[in-house]
């Protein structure tokens, strides 16, 4: 064709095979669109993408909330909020994995007590702002101060057994039947600790379990003595009468005094599981069937039932003096 050249380096005026020809090309290529521009938040140069990235880094650090939902032998982590609960939370030994301050909460003696005690055990302590322990602890009134205590590990019923046969001793266990109210429960650890029971059972549902509550009542006994779980505590004490223990229930009518219980020497001596029921309907009535013997407290009032921990400690205390 005139005017192409075929020396090297000349330019062919045609557009076939050369794509610098005419109006598309290189030019038209170099024209097209790239898409939507990012958004802010989305480049990483962007003040908003920084401010982003810092926010989730904020929440990564920050401790997760437990989710609700059925656990194996443990329920879900509690908050023990406010300066004298936290207080008295540590200094009954609970185990603390974290204690929380609000920013600027004033420091009292209260405060410099749980400073000093959470840096002797070697306890997270950490500040955030007051509405960030505010959401924590679902709006309690935290004083600027609040725990985490973790889920409590429960053993098994039948460990308790185990754990009198490995040190050569006569088993003695404490069963709950309804006892909703983890004052009392913690009132049961603390004495069955104190008179050489080897455990307590309680059921798993309707029932209090050891919260943060049930700690702080035991004074620290839950730290030394096994609490368990039943499935079903009807058949638990089943399997306990099977064990060879003698299963005794309190009860107001029982067949049996207190007295009468621990002048038979063959019954209080041997493996012994106590039953203690609510303090408002006593036990109930498939598990008063399956007791060996119903056992009541004498007292010289009118009084119709006694507290819970009250009436453990009781029959503990004359079994323990029985068993000399």
């Amino acid at each position: 064709m005139a005017g192409n050249s075929s020396r090297r380096g000349a330019v062919r005026k045609s557009a076939k095979g050369n794509p610098t020809a005419g109006s598309g090309g290189r030019v038209r290529r170099g024209l097209e669109g790239k898409g939507p521009t990012p958004k802010a938040k989305d480049r990483p140069n962007h003040k908003a993408y920084k401010q982003r990235a810092k926010e989730e880094q904020a929440a990564a650090a920050r401790p997760k909330r437990s989710r609700p939902g059925p656990t194996k032998g443990k329920q879900d982590a509690e908050w023990v909020a406010g300066r004298n609960a936290v207080v008295e939370a540590l200094r009954a030994q609970v185990p603390v994995t974290a204690v929380y301050v609000a920013q600027g909460a004033e420091r009292d003696g209260r405060m410099r007590e749980v400073f000093a005690v959470v840096a002797e055990r070697g306890v997270a302590l950490l500040e955030v702002s007051r509405s960030e322990l505010d959401r924590m602890t679902s709006g309690a009134v935290h004083q600027g101060l609040a725990a985490r205590v973790p889920p409590y590990d429960y053993a098994h019923p039948d460990e308790l057994l185990e754990a009198a046969a490995a040190n050569r001793e006569r088993p003695l266990v404490v069963a709950l039947d309804g006892v909703t109210d983890p004052r009392n429960l913690g009132a049961v650890v603390r004495s069955a600790a104190g008179f050489g029971a080897h455990g307590v059972v309680v059921p798993e549902r309707r029932a209090a379990g050891m919260t943060a509550g049930a700690w702080k009542a035991s004074a620290g006994a839950a730290a030394r003595l096994p609490v368990a779980q039943a499935v079903n505590l009807t058949r638990q004490l089943k399997a306990y009468q099977g064990e060879g223990c003698m299963v005794v229930g309190l009860d107001a009518d029982g067949d049996l005094s207190l007295p009468d219980l621990v002048a038979d020497t063959e019954l209080v001596t041997g493996p012994l599981v106590v039953v203690v029921g609510s303090e408002g309907k006593g036990l109930s009535r498939l598990v008063a069937e399956t007791c060996d013997h119903l056992v009541s407290i004498p007292m010289s009032s009118s009084l119709e039932s006694l507290n819970a921990g009250v009436a453990a400690s009781i029959v503990l205390y004359a079994v323990a003096q029985a068993r000399g």
